[in-house]
C-alpha cells in the first residue's frame, strides 16, 4: 500500500484512539510524555546505529545518476556521482533531520500551544516511519538494495498515485545531462 496512504490511516486511528486517552490528567500526560521521548530517543539511536554501520562496510561502489531539475525551474538535470557510501550517508543525515524537525514543531505545539494529542500520535507515527525508511530496510534488516530498494532511491508516488520524477540511473539519461552541462559552461 501506497506510504501517504498508510501514514493518513495510522494517523487516523492513532486521533481516535488518543481521543479515549484521558490527556487532561497529569499522571496519564506524563506516561505519554515518557513514552513520546521514549520513542524519539529509540529512532535517533536507530538512525546513528545505522549511520555507523554505512561506516563499518565501507562500500565505496560508484553511484552515478541524473538528478532532474527541480519543478517549474529553468536548470538542466544534474549528473551526480557518489559512492554507495555517501549516498547512504547523505540519505540517514535527511532522516534524522527530518526527525529533528518534527521533534522541534511537537515541542512548540505542546509546550507553547499546549497541544497534548499530538505526542501519542507523533510517538506513533516515530515507530511506523523506522519501518518506512529505505536505509533502515537495507542496513537494519537486511534486504536487497533491489526493486524499492535499489540507489538511487525513487520517490514515493503522491497520495493520487502520481509519481515524482525520479533520478534516472540509465546510460543515455546520464549521457544527455553530461553533454548537456557542458554546453552550458
Amino acid at each position: 500500500m501506497n506510504a501517504q496512504i498508510t501514514n493518513l490511516l495510522v494517523s487516523l486511528g492513532a486521533m481516535q484512539i488518543a481521543r479515549k486517552i484521558p490527556l487532561e490528567d497529569p499522571d496519564v500526560l506524563n506516561y505519554v510524555r515518557i513514552g513520546y521521548v521514549s520513542v524519539q530517543l529509540l529512532v535517533i539511536s536507530i538512525h546513528f546505529y545505522v549511520s555507523y554501520v554505512i561506516k563499518k562496510k565501507n562500500d565505496l561502489t560508484v553511484l552515478k545518476y541524473v538528478e532532474p531539475a527541480p519543478l517549474m525551474s529553468q536548470e538542466p538535470p544534474k549528473v551526480v556521482t557518489t559512492t554507495v557510501k555517501d549516498y547512504d550517508m547523505s540519505e540517514t543525515s535527511k532522516a534524522l533531520r527530518g526527525v529533528y524537525t518534527g521533534i522541534a514543531m511537537l515541542a512548540f505545539m505542546h509546550l507553547y500551544m499546549k497541544y497534548t494529542q499530538p505526542l501519542f500520535i507523533q510517538g506513533l507515527m516515530g515507530l511506523k516511519g523506522l519501518f518506512d525508511a529505505k536505509e533502515i530496510m537495507i542496513h537494519v534488516f537486511g534486504k536487497k538494495a533491489e526493486g524499492d530498494l535499489a540507489r538511487p532511491f525513487k520517490a514515493p508516488p503522491g497520495m493520487f498515485g502520481v509519481e515524482a520524477p525520479g533520478p534516472a540511473t540509465d546510460s543515455a539519461s546520464i549521457k544527455a545531462a553530461e553533454e548537456s552541462a557542458k554546453k552550458t559552461q
